[in-house]
């Protein structure tokens, strides 16, 4: 922030002792960077870095993405050794819906999971590699076009990167997937051996817990090796962020979608798919909110450490 605007900043009554004490306050680990200076950089990486437009580019890419991931876990989920796996699968990925977009995802999930068709499922199955790893890309491309990146792959190496990542994520998800359904079965055999009364409870707080386990592991994986300028830094400060961003925002847009959203009247069916849609754009930026904080503090971090050598 310039020296012209935090004059006229002091100039402001409350709002100048708010700043001031905000500059007291020390972030441990930091080197003796203050609130203030993140905070700073932060927003200047927020309103720089065209973050709305970055995550239209990632939503799209990332929506595009969807039914081809789907594809690539429904193959996989036969070689899952838990009976009725695939029920639980579909029933984890309902509760990551908004409401109202069920139907037509389960449309699609069920054609995918009922038709195997033997060759044409194989090419399928290599296409959704590719295409998943296009929206995984487009989130990687998001992160470098951060104002605070200044570092980049190669277009082929990143593409690999994007590759590689969007497998793990796969297993990432259907690990976590798995984890839930045995805690809920243990939590059914404690109720069965009278240790325990109120299943229903824990077992939506268990699936919360995985919820949260999640959204960090899948953000932090992204953040930490996301772009060749925050291979080496701290993942958790965006990846925290981006993790209660994320349930406030699902608990808020499940609201805003059943009290207020009038899609389906406006525009028949193709409204759950533009509610699908701005469901994602919501969440690429969250994403990239995450990612900016990370940047900020990565890039304060370097500049404190050029001024201390010099």
């Amino acid at each position: 922030m310039t020296k012209i605007i935090e004059d006229k900043i002091d100039k402001i009554p409350i709002v100048n002792l708010v700043i001031r004490l905000i500059k007291k306050i020390k972030i441990p680990g930091l080197e003796g960077l203050s609130l203030y200076d993140i905070l700073e950089m932060y927003i200047i990486g927020i309103v720089k870095g065209a973050l709305t437009s970055r995550a239209g580019g990632i939503a799209f890419s990332f929506f595009m993405a969807l039914f081809p991931f789907l594809l690539f876990i429904l193959t996989l989920i036969p070689f899952v050794p838990i009976e009725g796996f695939q029920a639980d699968f579909l029933s984890a990925i309902q509760n990551l819906l908004p409401p109202n977009t069920g139907e037509i995802v389960n449309d699609v999930i069920n054609d995918i999971a009922n038709n195997r068709y033997g060759e044409l499922l194989s090419f399928g199955f290599i296409a959704s590699i590719f295409l998943m790893t296009n929206g995984v890309n487009a989130v990687l491309g998001g992160f470098e076009y951060s104002y605070h990146i200044n570092e980049f792959r190669n277009v082929v190496k990143q593409y690999f990167v994007s590759m590689g990542m969007a497998i793990l994520l796969s297993f990432i998800l259907l690990f976590t997937v798995a984890i839930s359904v045995y805690f809920e079965l243990g939590i059914n055999n404690l109720q069965e051996k009278g240790l325990l009364e109120d299943v229903n409870f824990w077992t939506q707080f268990a699936r919360f817990v995985f919820f949260m386990i999640l959204i960090f592991v899948s953000v932090s994986f992204l953040y930490k090796y996301g772009t060749k300028a925050t291979k080496g830094i701290s993942f958790a400060p965006g990846a925290i962020l981006t993790t209660l961003l994320t349930i406030v925002m699902f608990k808020l847009f499940a609201i805003y979608v059943v009290k207020f959203a009038t899609y389906n009247e406006l525009y028949g069916s193709i409204g759950t798919l533009l509610v699908l849609m701005l469901f994602v754009w919501v969440n690429s930026i969250i994403l990239l909110l995450g990612f900016e904080l990370n940047a900020s503090i990565n890039r304060l971090k370097r500049g404190h450490l050029k001024d201390q050598l010099v």
